[in-house]
């Protein structure tokens, strides 16, 4: 393959990072990163500011290309990951932001999705968009911004407004305005895509009150997405790969075949098993969602959310001062006394799969009088092992007879910490793998450009370019193993807002 320079974008919800990376390997050159502001008018309710997104990602781009010490005019293409069906409303003629940015956590429209819901309107929804009527994803945030902005309703109507989740909102503002686009992944998070055909679908548009001029034209992952302008990186260069950052992940973890699993551990986590042409409609309140779209061809997966997994331990540094780093979370919970375990059942904005619970809120069980810091940073890096193992017994139900899932490969933050992939692995009883470049999401949005600028090899070959850096093996006996999950399940049970 001819050699050359990926830039690639992740924007998260707690975080930009920019990664430069050399082709044909995708060695990472140099990185940037640079936290955002999170802001909460009201209980469940999480917005960002538009422009931290957009400085933040110009930022660190900025800064990757300088540590690098490359030219700017070798860089042939950018790679963009996005946290994905947070919502921005916008002026096309301005520019302006109508709102600030409502991020995937936000819970305020629990009480519409219920309307829709009680008006039997929830498997025509699934059916079309794989997805459930539900305040995590894109529909019923753009309505909101509609009907809650003075004007917003008729500017949209007259074509005034564009509409983009973080990807979309980036592009826009990195070609001056000139391209409003999106990829099949991200289209795929709105309630409005139509997941086998491949298209907005005019009914979800009629049903979530959106306007079809607001959107943008979906392309596949790896496309011409526009040209960022010179004077914002110092040359003209072509963003050619977009993908939501969960299936970036799944692409950077070379998870190609049906039947593999990728799990990523950031603010929350996101299970996606690898499903193949067809897409599979669960049994189990799994979602069913496009994995990657290449040359025009879909390939599916089985998605399973936990809305609060990282966020849990910057809730312990943050929130109650317990701790004064994420990486200390580790060391404190290795010291706990396994035998006075408290359970955290982190619903701070309602719980996702198996549960879809918009309205729980979380709890924590088993105090005692002698319960401290290292039992409540076991029970916050427990409460993600035990929620993935709720995601992935959910997809074992939904599998054909004789179809297992053998291994996880996991990645994010959280995957650093060798005691949090233990427990995993303890919690789960399956190997747990954790890749050489755990950097899977940029890794991934990296690929995607390197594919399209013709400088990465085609996905077969890149997946035998995938390293193993461990693998973490069960090591719980089965009787603790299972003690420890049943009172994890009583805490879940005893937390809903509904009875189970």
């Amino acid at each position: 393959m001819t050699e050359g320079l990926i830039l690639a974008l992740d924007q998260g919800t707690t975080s930009t990072r920019s990664i430069l990376f050399s082709t044909p390997g995708l060695a990472p050159l140099a990185m940037a990163q640079q936290e955002i502001a999170q802001h909460y008018p009201g209980p469940g309710w999480v917005e960002h500011d538009p422009e931290d997104l957009f400085r933040s990602s110009l930022a660190t781009m900025r800064q990757a290309i300088d540590k690098a010490g490359v030219e700017v005019e070798d860089i042939a293409g950018i790679g963009i990951a996005n946290q994905r069906e947070t919502v921005l409303v916008w002026d096309r003629a301005t520019g302006r932001p109508l709102h600030r940015a409502i991020v995937w956590q936000d819970r305020r429209t629990a009480a519409a999705c219920a309307v829709l819901r009680q008006a039997g309107h929830a498997a025509a929804v699934e059916a079309t968009t794989g997805l459930l009527i539900d305040p995590y994803f894109s529909g019923t945030k753009i309505a909101w911004i509609l009907d809650n902005v003075s004007g917003a309703r008729r500017a949209a109507e007259q074509g005034r407004l564009a509409f983009g989740t973080v990807d979309t909102w980036l592009i826009w503002r990195l070609t001056g305005g000139r391209a409003h686009v999106t990829d099949a992944t991200n289209a795929a998070r709105t309630l409005l895509y139509d997941i086998q055909a491949g298209a907005w679908d005019p009914a979800m548009l009629a049903l979530f009150r959106i306007p079809e001029q607001m959107l943008p034209e979906v392309l596949d992952c790896a496309a011409d997405f526009g040209t960022a302008e010179p004077a914002l990186l110092g040359a003209a260069i072509p963003i050619r790969g977009v993908a939501g950052d969960q299936q970036a992940a799944t692409i950077g973890q070379a998870c190609f075949q049906p039947g593999m699993v990728k799990a990523t551990y950031g603010t929350g986590a996101f299970a996606l098993l690898n499903t193949g042409d067809t897409p599979v409609r669960s049994q189990n309140r799994l979602l069913t969602t496009i994995a990657y779209q290449l040359d025009g061809r879909r390939t599916h997966a089985l998605e399973g959310a936990i809305f609060v997994a990282g966020a849990a331990v910057q809730w312990l540094r943050d929130g109650l001062g317990l701790i004064a780093s994420a990486a200390e979370s580790s060391r404190l919970a290795a010291s706990a006394d396994p035998a006075r375990r408290i359970y955290l059942v982190p619903a701070f904005v309602g719980l996702g799969v198996p549960h879809w619970d918009a309205e729980a809120r979380g709890a924590i069980f088993g105090l005692t009088r002698d319960s401290g810091p290292a039992d409540f940073a076991r029970a916050a890096l427990e409460a993600t092992a035990f929620q993935t193992r709720d995601l992935l017994q959910a997809m074992h139900r939904d599998l054909s007879p004789g179809q297992a899932i053998e291994v996880l490969r996991a990645d994010g933050g959280m995957a650093a910490s060798d005691w949090t992939m233990q427990c995993l692995a303890d919690v789960l009883d399956r190997p747990v793998d954790r890749p050489a470049v755990q950097e899977t999401t940029a890794l991934g949005a990296a690929y995607l450009a390197g594919l399209r600028s013709g400088l990465c090899p085609p996905p077969e070959d890149f997946a035998r370019q995938w390293r193993l850096q461990r693998r973490f093996t069960p090591a719980l006996d089965p009787a603790t193993r299972e003690a420890a999950y049943a009172g994890w399940c009583d805490a879940v049970r005893r937390t809903l807002s509904r009875p189970a």
